[in-house]
């Protein structure tokens, strides 16, 4: 994985966890593409997407998306149920 995004519906930056190193321009701009891309599509559409070199598994949990971006070895399903235990830990720590 190489980061991990967390946004609202309006397009406001929550939280952003990088695991690569990337400079600060370029963090700026994966985050526009990542927010135009997930924010455009149709909610009723997969919840995978390719972008360059990258595989981009998203989901909208509440007023939240949930973003990460993958290497092209990594597992798709096995993302989204680690977003989803990730909510459920954030929820149970914090509540609604």
């Amino acid at each position: 994985m190489r980061f991990l995004l967390l946004f609202s519906r309006q397009g406001k930056l929550r939280l952003q966890k990088w695991f690569t190193p990337v400079t600060e321009r370029e963090k700026k701009k994966v985050i526009r593409d990542m927010m135009m891309l997930v924010l455009a599509r149709q909610p009723r559409s997969c919840n995978f997407l390719h972008w360059r070199d990258l595989k981009i598994v998203y989901k909208r949990y509440a007023s939240l998306y949930f973003c990460a971006g993958l290497e092209n070895q990594d597992n798709e399903l096995l993302t989204l149920e680690v977003l989803h235990r990730y909510v459920e830990l954030l929820d149970r720590y914090f509540g609604n």
